[in-house]
């Protein structure tokens, strides 16, 4: 009996030292923060979050009226990582924007009044022709690399650039021509966002979520904040899925991850963050597959 009990105390140790390990091991999380440049009560989001000193990636709208307020915070903080949010929408029923190249070289693209259809749906039912959309995506990229700060990826607001393979193609050949990290091709792993949970829950919900990130995968949270203002408050989204008060929302993610960041959570929960600058240097851009490559 003496040596059955030694072996059951020796059991629980050993099995509540592998729990520990476990528990304790390092994850690697990238936080990637969409829709710079889309508004100045976005922008003021973007600005309250860098001041905190959160390692995160940012993706710029450079299509966008506000998208200069953005490059000039950005060059204030430039230690974070900037992409482009390559746009072909323009979402908003009382706030639109258009393509940089201009509505005459680029008319498959926009609608009568010369503005980015709202939607995947609308966008492809207007039959975008391909050299059309490599033209307007190379406008964006060359503004911002002529705006003066650092472009290191592209991503794509809403998927609709790379929804098509032949469009996908596109934007691949532009980020090997410019030397840009494309996300989602180094293997990350999306996250389920806090874009649809309740106001009231996103931070529980992201302390959760931190809780449980796979410490075998670069895990990927993609985020879309703001300020709860006028500005943001009149926009609303012609698109099913857009939620009301839209304003709350980004205003509550941008809550969530400031206090997360100021009770040192990352650090608490073993979190290794990383921008697309790491991966770059980590993994290399020859390195990069597309996502339905590997299956992610």
């Amino acid at each position: 009996m003496k040596n059955l009990f030694y072996f059951i105390v020796f059991v629980l140790i050993v099995t509540a030292a592998s729990f520990s390990q476990t528990e304790n091991k390092s994850k690697t999380l990238l936080i990637r923060c969409d829709d710079l440049g889309m508004s100045h009560a976005v922008n003021m989001a973007f600005k309250e979050l860098m001041e905190t000193g959160l390692k995160f990636s940012a993706s710029v709208m450079f299509p966008c009226a506000w998208y200069q307020e953005a490059v000039d915070i950005l060059k204030q903080y430039p230690e974070i990582t900037v992409g482009i949010h390559l746009t072909l929408n323009a979402e908003w029923k009382n706030y639109r924007w258009g393509p940089i190249a201009g509505k005459d070289k680029v008319p498959s693209l926009v609608d009568s009044n010369g503005y980015f259809l709202p939607s995947r749906a609308t966008f492809f039912v207007n039959n975008p022709k391909s050299e059309e959309i490599e033209i307007e995506l190379r406008a964006q990229i060359e503004r911002a690399i002529k705006s003066g700060i650092k472009i290191s990826y592209v991503d794509y607001h809403m998927g609709t650039a790379v929804e098509k393979p032949e469009h996908r193609a596109i934007v691949e050949k532009l980020a090997k021509e410019y030397g840009l990290a494309i996300s989602r091709y180094f293997g990350e792993v999306d996250v389920e966002s806090m874009y649809a949970v309740d106001i009231d829950n996103k931070q529980e919900y992201l302390f959760e979520l931190l809780s449980n990130l796979d410490p075998e995968k670069i895990n990927l949270l993609v985020c879309h904040i703001g300020k709860d203002q006028p500005e943001l408050q009149a926009m609303i989204d012609m698109n099913s899925f857009g939620l009301p008060e839209m304003s709350k929302h980004r205003e509550a993610e941008l809550n969530a991850l400031i206090l997360t960041t100021q009770q040192n959570i990352f650090e608490k929960n073993s979190i290794n963050l990383i921008n697309y600058i790491d991966l770059i240097n980590q993994m290399g851009l020859v390195n990069m597959k597309s996502p339905l490559e590997t299956g992610y």
